[in-house]
């Protein structure tokens, strides 16, 4: 067999089978759809829900999703560029799938890091070749077959430098792998919220700004395509921290024509996906650019999108935050402590106003993901740190009461109250 190609067919033929059976496993974890009616209330409702994989009723998904709309056509082949590995091949560049080289686990299954042969599928000695990700897909897992057609699709026939690259697949008997470039430093959620030492302010701009070229590239494409789970967790970041869409298996084609929308089953992540969406199953490229709103939250405040163990009022991220990020007296409360006075005071400002314009309830009044990167591009020059503003204030008159836009308290009893500190400029902090 060509290893090229692959029987594109034969794969084909077991997804129609095993959709209906994978969805079937899926509705138990159904969520309501009893208001179609966006207002803040009903919002919050929907926001406040746990943080956890969400799937639209048997009969929701039945009437939304658009008849045959499988991510390819019956007769399309998988891009020839894609590699087609042997199971025997994979099994050998894992070492087995050995525990020790698990580099994560979902609802899919788990990855594993390998190394194959840098002009072929061979496997590896560790160390030598090329080292990869290898993504197995669990026969009972959430992630069912539909989904993953749906990313050899899409990850097979989009290239840019901010979509995690797919270097091939395996399909064998009940195994489906798929085979990934290894991203060195793993995912945003990992730096975010599991990390000692805090991802330093440029960093999140940069990584921020990838993600939002990739998504840009995504909307904008003669044939949109609408991500659909956008969090910390499936942005992968290589050895210069430049980030990386990864995981299109509930990616969808958008509408084309005059089209507004394509209503389809509700799939993705509560917490990140946008309200409306949620509510009436009617996806566009706005559901794409509020969740990207909640990660740009998560990435000014280093706070998850949910958190239960946080006090009631503080435990849906956006439903906190919001009051915050229109006043600028208020939006350095949002600051990760962690990062002190290590931040751009006017990079805060402008970060928090973007969030605050793409979790808008009105979808219409939601940047564009090419508007967002516009605004984030010259955030990487900026130098004006609190710190260096915090320092002058001092040289120049000694310790003041008073302290300019940004700044918060450094000394360990002042520390506590990073988020509480005044917001200055000759104006009292507005509680």
């Amino acid at each position: 067999m060509d290893k090229n190609c692959g029987c594109w067919a034969v794969l084909r033929r077991s997804v129609q089978g095993a959709c209906k059976a994978s969805e079937s496993r899926n509705s138990a974890k159904s969520i309501p759809r009893s208001s179609l009616v966006y207002d803040a209330a009903t919002e919050t409702r929907y926001l406040n829900a746990s943080n956890r994989e969400m799937y639209a009723p048997d009969d929701a998904r039945n009437s939304s999703e658009e008849p045959n709309s499988d991510p390819l056509p019956l007769d399309k082949k998988p891009p020839n560029q894609l590699l087609q590995f042997s199971f025997h091949e994979l099994k050998a560049a894992t070492g087995n799938f050995r525990p020790d080289s698990i580099l994560g686990e979902g609802g899919f299954g788990y990855v594993f890091k390998g190394w194959i042969e840098e002009n072929g599928t061979g496997p590896a000695k560790p160390g030598s070749g090329i080292t990869v990700a290898v993504k197995s897909l669990k026969p009972d897992g959430l992630q069912g077959h539909r989904e993953w057609v749906a990313e050899v699709d899409f990850l097979g026939q989009l290239h840019h430098p901010n979509l995690v690259k797919l270097i091939g697949y395996c399909i064998e008997d009940d195994q489906r792998l798929l085979v990934y470039e290894f991203m060195t430093r793993g995912s945003l959620e990992n730096h975010l919220f599991r990390r000692t030492i805090p991802l330093p302010w440029s960093n999140r701009i940069k990584i921020a700004l990838g993600a939002a070229k990739g998504l840009a590239f995504l909307h904008s494409g003669p044939e949109p395509v609408i991500y659909r789970d956008f969090k910390t967790s499936n942005i992968l970041l290589d050895s210069e921290y430049n980030a990386k869409l990864s995981d299109f298996g509930l990616a969808k084609a958008g509408p084309q024509g005059d089209k507004t929308h394509v209503s389809t089953r509700v799939v993705g992540t509560y917490g990140y996906a946008a309200p409306e969406y949620v509510m009436t199953g009617h996806l566009t490229s706005k559901s794409d650019v509020y969740s990207f709103g909640v990660v740009l939250l998560e990435i000014l405040t280093g706070r998850r999108s949910m958190d239960k163990k946080r006090p009631s009022g503080e435990q849906n991220l956006v439903t906190w935050a919001r009051p915050y990020l229109s006043d600028k007296r208020k939006v350095y409360q949002l600051v990760d402590p962690r990062l002190e006075l290590n931040y751009s005071i006017k990079g805060v400002q402008k970060v928090a106003q973007l969030a605050y314009n793409c979790l808008s309830r009105d979808t219409k009044s939601r940047p564009s993901m090419d508007d967002v990167v516009k605004v984030l591009t010259p955030l990487q020059e900026l130098n004006d740190l609190a710190i260096l503003s915090y320092h002058s204030r001092f040289s120049q008159g000694g310790r003041r009461k008073k302290k300019p836009d940004g700044i918060h308290q450094l000394s360990s009893n002042q520390s506590k109250s990073v988020r509480d500190s005044p917001i200055l400029s000759g104006k009292h902090h507005c509680k």
